[in-house]
């Protein structure tokens, strides 16, 4: 009889202990629903809240940790200084993180997660990050011409950074050719030798992400210009090969001149009521005008 009681008590335990599991999930449902509604209007605080409820409630709502780590995207700052920026910042990173090392998450959202570290990477200017990142995304989805195009987009702006402050330092401008005149050619040579040892790789490394996304977007305008752009960069690279620089400007001219006439070529299909091609988001449009 004893036996018999302590059984039906465990039973009852346990039945108490799904009962609450299941409650904890339901409520978890209910503040992801109310953090998905903030989230719409803009609440960006107040979502970060219930979802960090959600979370809580049920860790193993992947769900919640995805809007949490958006609405942590959303409120970090590019270009802003500041600890509680920074906190923001890392708060996604961590939470997108935390989506990745799940063995459940699906393709989907692992490349939501993997795409969103590296836009956050490269928006703080952390850019070997930022390229570790969008590679691994390439690698899960090797067919998204746009995880290419970002992968020149960061070699153009780590190498022109690179470029603008070497050439500062000797008195040029970033586009200006490197002087052959007895005054400047001793320095000029040695920082264009140095910019091929740090920028060299990174150049040819955005070019052929740039190619890769042209072959699987043959229309793609943004992925020429940065093509215009990058070879701009390779030409700082061709130390006493005026041959070599003068090819990688022709180049670059002739991907100015291809993405513009995609572009007038579009405006004229848009202005006759055609399909223009795919437009891409604001946050995907950078740099290259």
């Amino acid at each position: 009889m004893n036996r018999s009681v302590r059984v039906l008590a465990s039973i009852a335990a346990l039945a108490l202990l799904f009962a609450g599991l299941g409650c904890s999930k339901l409520r978890a449902r209910d503040q992801l629903n109310k953090g998905v509604q903030s989230f719409k209007n803009a609440k960006y605080e107040e979502a970060i809240e219930h979802f960090k409820n959600a979370v809580s409630l049920d860790p193993s709502l992947l769900t919640a940790r995805l809007y949490l780590g958006t609405a942590y995207m959303q409120q970090f700052v590019p270009g802003v200084d500041s600890p509680e920026n920074d906190r923001y910042a890392a708060s996604a990173v961590d939470e997108f993180k935390s989506v990745l090392a799940e063995s459940s998450t699906n393709r989907e959202n692992r490349l939501h997660a993997l795409k969103s570290i590296a836009s956050l990477y490269y928006n703080k200017k952390e850019f070997d990050k930022a390229i570790d990142f969008y590679r691994q995304a390439a690698q899960l989805d090797p067919n998204d011409p746009e995880t290419y195009y970002m992968l020149g987009v960061i070699s153009w702006a780590d190498t022109y950074n690179t470029a603008a402050i070497a050439k500062g330092k000797i008195a040029l401008k970033v586009d200006d050719e490197f002087r052959k005149d007895k005054a400047h050619a001793k320095d000029d040579q040695q920082v264009c030798q140095q910019l091929k040892s740090t920028n060299g790789p990174k150049v040819d490394a955005g070019l052929d992400a740039l190619d890769k996304a042209l072959k699987l977007r043959q229309d793609y305008e943004d992925a020429m210009a940065y093509m215009n752009l990058l070879y701009r960069r390779k030409a700082d690279v061709e130390c006493g090969n005026p041959e070599g620089r003068a090819t990688d400007i022709k180049s670059a001219d002739m991907w100015s001149d291809k993405a513009m006439d995609i572009r007038k070529e579009k405006l004229k299909k848009q202005d006759q009521g055609q399909p223009g091609g795919i437009v891409l988001e604001q946050g995907q449009q950078q740099g290259a005008k």
